[in-house]
């Protein structure tokens, strides 16, 4: 798709229509997920190195993925999405970022494909959530609700798809030490099946590759990867908002329910580059955190999905229903916000 900003419906679909909440969920056997989930998962970490333990404890399944991929982000590139008011939460000159890439089978908008590229972890007390620096979705409806009514950066893009025979010659991903030391690290075969999402990011008539991602076929896909993982429910704050169309910060609630397991970390390169890069940060802006330009924020979001990758978890039969957002005490003005959605 690639229809202007300045053209799209300012009028929610029939779906988003009926108010919040908002219902997403995936399909049994098939998984998807919501830009929201990653800003949930960020609030508590110590929770993710529990369920990580869990794992080890729990019965065989089968579910192919939705991925939530955990990467050490350069505290200067997170700076540059992140608004003047929250403190960036970071150790040694880093801080957790990463991406979310998902699939929704059931939605408001329907069904789309979505990418959540999340700068890092935020503070502002008594709750630590991620912040998005991009989601990219290929739904016109999906983007403009993200954008009006949630306060996110969201942008219209296109995801292509292929699999197998094609990719038999891509680099293989390495063995993750910590999931290794637990028992549960998985390395790739060279000859194992591989997905590979081609995005690119689209504004009017023009059209912009931003990167390339390839994973293992896992799930229902792979009769190797029959490892489901343990039934959570979670009920997490989530914060968005600091953006063109909201310029005050939003909180928002999540209730989730899905599963949840460790696999091993996609690939990510970008078409400028001939082989695909573990660990690539880019200069910041000179503004600093008050004003990122368009064009600048992507290629920031850029240097935050090249960067070190620590591990990554499958989501699948997920269940989530979304608070429609709250304004928090309105710490900036529309002259201090961080970046342009638009």
């Amino acid at each position: 798709m690639s229809m202007a900003p300045d053209k799209e419906k300012e009028t929610p679909c029939v779906g988003y229509r009926h108010g919040p909440p908002w219902v997403f969920k995936g399909r049994q056997g098939r998984a998807a997920a919501s830009l929201f989930l990653p800003f949930c998962i960020w609030s508590c970490l110590t929770l993710t190195l529990l369920l990580l333990l869990l794992l080890l404890l729990l019965q065989m399944g089968r579910s192919s993925s939705a991925l939530y991929q955990l990467h050490l982000v350069k505290a200067s590139t997170a700076r540059a999405f992140v608004p003047r008011d929250l403190r960036l939460v970071e150790a040694f000159g880093y801080t957790l970022g990463g991406m979310f890439l998902a699939r929704y089978h059931d939605s408001p908008a329907g069904a789309f494909d979505e990418l959540v590229v999340i700068a890092g972890i935020v503070w502002d007390p008594p709750t630590s959530c991620a912040w998005a620096a991009r989601v990219l979705v290929n739904s016109v409806e999906a983007c403009r609700h993200g954008r009006k009514e949630v306060g996110l950066p969201s942008h219209v893009a296109t995801f292509s798809k292929a699999e197998a025979s094609a990719l038999g010659s891509k680099p293989l991903v390495k063995s993750n030490g910590f999931l290794s030391v637990l028992g549960i690290g998985s390395t790739v075969p060279e000859q194992e099946n591989r997905r590979e999402i081609e995005i690119s990011e689209t504004k009017g008539s023009s059209t912009k590759h931003l990167c390339n991602i390839s994973m293992p076929l896992t799930g229902s896909h792979n009769k190797h990867h029959k490892w489901m993982g343990p039934a959570i429910r979670m009920s997490l704050p989530s914060f968005s908002g600091q953006t063109e169309d909201h310029p005050d910060l939003l909180k928002y609630s999540c209730k989730v329910e899905c599963r949840v397991r460790p696999v091993s970390p996609a690939r990510i390169w970008n078409p400028r580059i001939t082989e695909p890069q573990e660990c690539s940060d880019g200069k910041i802006n000179s503004a600093g955190p008050k004003v990122l330009a368009d064009s600048d924020a992507q290629s920031q979001s850029i240097s935050v999905l090249l960067s070190k990758p620590i591990f990554a978890l499958e989501f699948s039969s997920l269940r989530m229903h979304v608070d429609a957002p709250k304004i928090v005490v309105p710490h900036c003005k529309k002259k201090e916000v961080g970046y342009s959605s638009t």
